[in-house]
């Protein structure tokens, strides 16, 4: 009887019943029953969240709450607001304007985790440089319509540090077609050290930039990060311990 059961449940893809149905008491079958399935449920939704965390590529968060003393929400935004990534729903994008060190990468990363484990959204973070490069490296080999069909399937593209790096021509192109892919489609979070007006040293060239840009703030909301650079702090802490 316990083969058939394994056999069973191994042909049905029901990994946690046919490993743990022998060790529940199944003196009521209904919640015998009712146990078995949420059980297989809760494995099937951990195994769902670690996948998208890990193809999410997000940065180490440290688990601290986000401090948002120096952070200025533009109209309509509140904390929480970001926080649960409300924004993805309704295809709206964000630019996090600041300094370095000023903790943009931290909170969109806050929110990719946050949108991962509440929702089950399809996330990606990638600085700039290392996505103009991995589209550099996908056109010579032959492969950018598969990285636009991975980028397609995604709810929240996460674009970290624009303004360090200048692009080259046509890595600068291409990432204009991602941005252009994901345009009232998918959100974008940008983070950046660079004022708008700024973009064109990145891009090298006006029509370009001016083209990016407009796509990225219609349906966009601009948080301000004031203040120094919290890792500077961070720093200047340790050493007076």
């Amino acid at each position: 009887m316990q083969e058939k059961i394994q056999e069973y449940a191994k042909r049905l893809k029901l990994s946690w019943i046919r490993e743990n149905f022998h060790k529940l008491d199944p003196k009521d079958p209904q919640d015998y029953l009712l146990t078995l399935f949420e059980k297989e449920i809760e494995q099937r939704e951990e195994r769902k969240i670690n996948l998208l965390l890990k193809a999410a590529t997000l940065p180490n968060a440290s688990g601290k709450p986000f401090n948002w003393q120096d952070i200025q929400l533009g109209q309509g935004l509140s904390q929480q607001y970001l926080l649960d990534g409300e924004f993805i729903d309704t295809k709206e994008n964000m630019v996090f304007y600041g300094g370095v060190g000023a903790g943009k990468t931290y909170l969109s990363t806050l929110i990719g985790i946050n949108a991962i484990h509440k929702y089950g959204k399809r996330v990606k973070f990638y600085t700039i440089a290392s996505l103009a490069n991995e589209l550099l490296d996908a056109n010579e080999k032959g492969t950018l319509t598969k990285l636009f069909k991975r980028i397609e399937k995604l709810d929240l593209l996460i674009l970290d540090e624009l303004g360090y790096i200048p692009l080259h021509k046509q890595g600068a192109e291409l990432l204009f077609q991602v941005i252009s892919l994901c345009y009232e489609k998918r959100s974008i979070i940008i983070t950046t050290n660079l004022q708008f007006g700024q973009w064109n040293h990145v891009f090298g060239d006006p029509i370009l930039t001016e083209a990016v840009v407009d796509r990225l703030i219609h349906h966009s909301h601009l948080v301000l990060f004031g203040g120094d650079s919290n890792r500077m702090k961070e720093s200047l802490a340790l050493r007076e311990l």
